[in-house]
């Protein structure tokens, strides 16, 4: 699921408006309190924030009756595209516990990263939250409507799946793949121990 909104950028001069158009197309992260995710998309949907909330969906036994849910693939985030020049107007939206940082600025989550989670959330009904990885074979999908996509490969009970972790967050997602449509590209590099998830800016 993806809820976007338009940001307003206030008449400035064109080196400085170019720096600021670079930096509005950032991504960050919300750290928010648990199943506020959905309302607090909207709500930032609705102030005009571009918002960017991946969801999967479950079944649950409710009443011993399957129930089909759309739950957040990240429990407790929210990615929002620029914005930090309205951090207030965000701090201020209930049920948001901080901004991701990464010392003392809002971390930027690679776009790379980004647009492979959206295009896993549109393109499949298997994707779903899974452990988080940094090592294992690496691979690129070639074909289907996941191409251009790398992640880790696993195998689980026989099926293979693409794992596509948020390196800034510690968390992973996971589909199932045709082993056929990807290719190895080697060893991903050991990866840095993940910094603190949030703290309110």
């Amino acid at each position: 699921m993806t809820l976007t909104g338009r940001s307003s950028i206030q008449e400035m001069q064109p080196d400085e408006q170019g720096r600021q158009c670079e930096v509005a197309k950032h991504w960050h992260a919300l750290h928010t309190r648990h199943q506020h995710e959905k309302t607090i998309a909207q709500t930032l949907s609705n102030k005009g924030h571009d918002i960017f909330l991946p969801l999967y969906q479950a079944t649950h036994n409710w009443r011993n009756r399957p129930r089909q849910l759309q739950l957040p693939l990240f429990p407790c985030y929210v990615f929002v595209q620029g914005g930090m020049d309205r951090k207030m107007q965000i701090m201020s939206t209930p049920g948001i516990i901080g901004i991701v940082r990464c010392g003392t600025a809002p971390a930027i989550v690679p776009p790379e990263q980004v647009a492979a989670v959206r295009r896993m959330v549109e393109n499949s009904s298997q994707v779903e939250p899974c452990e988080f990885l940094k090592r294992g074979d690496r691979v690129m999908v070639i074909s289907g409507p996941l191409q251009g996509v790398d992640g880790i490969l696993i195998r689980t009970k026989g099926v293979f799946r693409l794992i596509v972790s948020l390196e800034i967050l510690g968390r992973s997602a996971a589909v199932e793949i045709d082993v056929s449509r990807v290719r190895r590209i080697g060893q991903p590099l050991m990866a840095a121990r993940p910094l603190p998830l949030a703290s309110i800016a």
